[in-house]
């Protein structure tokens, strides 16, 4: 076992890049500063104040560093020390870039999109020991499926690659002369194909470095049948529906059935595509869909702990030939069970038949579910005590309760099988046992607490968007991807919904656009023969339309000797979201407090280390190099989740769905959920704006998720990557809001446009900086930083 996973109760900080044991007394979620003076105002008029003593120059903290010659103006910015006690205004005026590798310009421009592929540290250090003295981890991010402009596909009997390692051909290998090509991850010379000669770009025969897949760091090959078990898949789709009486006061089925046959002729495939639907409350029925009836035909199954398929050539159809009878069946569906009374959900049994009717194809399910599963396999009983939420042993329960929901994903996955699940409840359903079912199989889970149809007006619309987005998404069937890495790198923990068929093989038996992963690394052996680092993803899948194909991205990285250039290349928010999956990790297989402690303590080790790196200037306070300013305030948003927060505020299953959340989400997407971007809107101007075509588009500047950004006269825009909040003044410019509201006044308003309490209560809970629920103002969360280091 990886020492990642070698939890203790002692919370070290995580592991895998030399933390040492700091131990820390102090949770956010408490009031651990009753003692200290009231919380000093971190924010005044815009400008640095100046410091309280002098600070050193670049040149000396360069020396201190190690030396560093010829850095461009950037990277001394980058290096700038920071006093967070004392510099007030820590935001850039636009949302973070990913920092650009220092590659010569030819690498630059071929480099792998950081929306796509993204590591911790755009500078790789050359040992293990390096790396563990800047005490910031190694890892991946990646977007492996993302929706793509401009992708080039490439169609050819041969595809080249390395003889050693099996890495395709990119814009990072050597060419040692026509012939010849030299692997860039295991350095192995190559030959090069007679085939790759000609150049179908340019139409020319003799420049291999100019073909299109060494041209770009991401692109897609259409697979021969050397990378095929069977014929390619169709798209099968089969819908898992929840009728019980609790599913139909909640209102959901309704909302399905209109979203699905306005989307039916979206959805991705072609003219092989299946569907089928299944329902399911004390037990189980199936639809025969098959052409040439007059309706569809319902067929139950009672005996649900012997479930068996009542036919097997009429219930998963070519929706082409027998799309009219499921549009009559959705038309219907809601009325059908109208006035059941049956209250038990065999959502078990109703997944195991599911997985008997698609073993022969794969493809995805789709299951909602409203409720407690009661009957049959898998049956579950309730586990949360709103009292017990967080009390003195800690939340409880996080992890699963059974574990039929994982073994039965498992078979899943063998048969390609994805499960996406949608949990629409407005009581405790055990999503930490339910959500299994999509993490091993690949799937996506879908959360909307107290759902109903009447009652919670923003949840429908919230669930009638992400139905219309998932019903058309693109969608990749039987999937497998592998990560490789330069010699002396190596891959050794997996975050995301998959299941690891071999140490650097994911299976995949559905991938979408929306999922992103990440992956811990370390450095076995010394870089110091390298310059440069790559790695490389494969993505393999079958398209809707049947066609194999590969889609792969490679990144290239310098290799650096000294510990300014780990820390110029440091990525703040990439360190954010890879320690934020494994402190979901910590909470699980140790306890939430351990987690917690363990992200504090990566604070902690990591300014200690700076400071001890620069020990010779002698400066006090909080210093952090600039390129790493916004780490604290992000571990303390983190802190704040509520996956990882304390306080009885929280359910169980809302808990759960926030930390499947962080290992799902891409990098920009879990960025804004865990420090979204406020803007002023009411007083934009055209200083700095973006010109587009004919259009002048203004850019407000970010301001800090404090209230005391906020102000009565003005508007204020919060993205929080899956929802925007406005909220506006009560004395706000009345032009504005007539001009954006269309209302003549505040006063004005419609209640209609104003959202409930909640969100309110939501939108001030964004704003991290300042206390909440008893949780610690960024101030005093400096101010114990400041403590610890002290210990």
């Amino acid at each position: 076992m990886p020492p990642s996973n070698d939890m203790t109760n002692q919370a070290p900080p995580y592991g895998n890049y030399g933390y040492h044991n700091t131990q820390s007394t102090y949770q956010p979620g408490l009031d651990t500063h009753a003692d200290s003076p009231p919380s000093q105002n971190l924010y005044g008029q815009p400008g640095y104040q100046q410091y309280a003593q002098p600070f050193p120059n670049f040149s000396q903290l360069s020396a201190a560093l190690g030396g560093l010659s010829g850095v461009p103006e950037l990277e001394v910015e980058a290096l700038r020390p920071v006093n967070l006690l004392q510099e007030r205004n820590l935001l850039p005026p636009r949302p973070l870039e990913a920092p650009e590798p220092n590659l010569s310009p030819d690498l630059k421009k071929v480099n792998c999109s950081p929306q796509t592929f993204r590591c911790t540290l755009s500078s790789i250090p050359q040992t293990q020991a390096l790396l563990n003295k800047a005490r910031l981890p190694l890892g991946l991010l990646l977007h492996p499926f993302r929706d793509l402009q401009q992708l080039p596909v490439i169609t050819s009997n041969t595809i080249v690659r390395c003889r050693s390692c099996r890495t395709y051909i990119n814009p990072f290998v050597t060419f040692l002369d026509q012939r010849r090509w030299k692997c860039n991850l295991c350095y192995r010379v190559n030959d090069v194909p007679d085939e790759f000669m000609y150049n179908p770009v340019t139409r020319s025969y003799g420049e291999p470095h100019k073909r299109p897949e060494v041209q770009n760091s991401t692109v897609e090959f259409i697979a021969s049948s050397d990378y095929m078990l069977r014929p390619p898949q169709p798209a099968v789709y089969l819908f898992v529906l929840d009728v019980s009486h609790n599913a139909v006061e909640a209102g959901y089925l309704k909302y399905f059935c209109d979203a699905l046959l306005e989307n039916l002729d979206k959805m991705p495939g072609d003219a092989r595509t299946r569907v089928g639907f299944l329902t399911f409350d004390s037990t189980i029925h199936f639809y025969n869909l098959r052409e040439g009836l007059s309706q569809p035909q319902m067929l139950v199954v009672s005996d649900i702990d012997d479930i068996f398929i009542p036919s097997h050539d009429s219930l998963m159809v070519n929706l082409k030939e027998s799309k009219e009878l499921v549009k009559e069946l959705l038309t219907s569906l809601p009325a059908m069970f109208s006035q059941t009374r049956e209250t038990h959900s065999a959502l078990g049994p109703a997944l195991q038949a599911a997985f008997k009717l698609m073993s022969p194809t794969g493809g995805r399910v789709t299951v909602f579910q409203t409720q407690l599963p009661t009957l049959g396999a898998g049956k579950l009983q309730s586990r949360e005590d709103p009292n017990q939420r967080s009390g003195t042993k800690g939340v409880q329960h996080l992890g699963p309760a059974t574990d039929f929901y994982k073994k039965l994903a498992l078979d899943c996955s063998g048969q390609q099988i994805g499960v996406d699940f949608f949990l629409l409840s407005s009581q405790y359903s055990d999503l930490a046992s339910l959500a299994c079912i999509s993490k091993y199989s690949a799937g996506s889970v879908f959360y909307y607490p107290s759902f109903h149809y009447i009652h919670n007006p923003a949840q429908l619309e919230k669930f009638q968007k992400d139905l219309d987005r998932y019903l058309t998404r693109k969608i990749g069937f039987e999937a497998v991807m592998r990560i490789r890495c330069t010699k002396g790198l190596s891959i050794h923990t997996f975050h995301g919904n998959f299941f690891v068929r071999s140490t650097d093989l994911l299976s995949l038996a559905n991938v979408n656009p929306d999922s992103g992963f990440a992956v811990q690394m370390s450095i076995d052996n010394s870089l110091a023969d390298s310059s440069l680092a790559c790695f490389q993803a494969a993505l393999l899948y079958t398209s809707s339309k049947g066609k194999r194909r590969i889609r792969v991205h490679t990144l290239c990285l310098p290799v650096v000797s000294q510990l300014t250039d780990v820390y110029i290349g440091a990525d703040v928010q990439a360190v954010t979201c890879l320690l934020a999956n494994m402190a979901i990790d910590r909470s699980i297989s140790s306890s939430l407090s351990d987690a917690r402690d363990a992200l504090v303590n990566a604070v902690v080790d990591f300014v200690s280390a700076y400071k001890s790196s620069v020990s010779n200037l002698q400066q006090s306070g909080l210093v952090v190099p600039a390129v790493m300013r916004l780490f604290p305030l992000y571990i303390l948003a983190l802190l704040k989740q509520k996956a990882l927060r304390t306080g009885t505020s929280t359910r169980l299953d809302e808990r759960v769905f926030a930390m499947c959340e962080f290992k799902t989400q891409p990098l920009q997407q879990l960025m804004r959920m865990v420090h979204p971007d406020l803007y002023r809107l009411d007083n934009m101007s055209d200083q700095g704006a973006l010109h587009l075509n004919d259009s002048i588009v203004p850019q407000p500047h970010l301001l800090h998720l404090s209230a005391e950004r906020l102000s009565r006269d003005g508007a204020f825009l919060m993205d929080c990557g899956n929802v925007f909040f406005l909220w506006i003044g009560k004395s706000c410019n009345e032009m504005f809001i007539r001009d954006v509201l269309g209302c003549p006044s505040y006063a004005s308003i419609p209640p209609n446009m104003v959202n409930d309490a909640s969100a309110k209560a939501t939108f001030f809970q964004h704003l991290v900086e300042d206390r909440c629920d008893s949780a610690s103002s960024y101030s005093e969360f400096l101010q114990h930083i400041q403590q610890q280091m002290s210990k």
